[in-house]
């Protein structure tokens, strides 16, 4: 999830995903993993899911995909 501004954002995936990632579309451009160290991405959920979303760089892509929506 991309979000641009209040209620504006970007959504990937089933509304039952294990992990659901948040991050601000000003953010979105820092490695992901960064962004959690620094409490820039947000997640809820598993987070070993997240771990590995964030190592083998789904996480990234889909961010990449979502905020630079048209």
């Amino acid at each position: 999830r991309v979000t641009f501004a209040k209620n504006d954002e970007a959504v990937d995936g089933p509304d039952d995903a294990t992990v659901v990632i948040t991050i601000a579309a000003a953010d979105a451009a820092l490695d992901p993993t960064v962004a959690y160290m620094q409490g820039k991405l947000k997640a809820a959920g598993h987070t070993g899911v997240l771990f590995e979303v964030l190592r083998d760089g789904t996480a990234a892509a889909a961010i990449s995909r979502l905020a630079s929506r048209p």
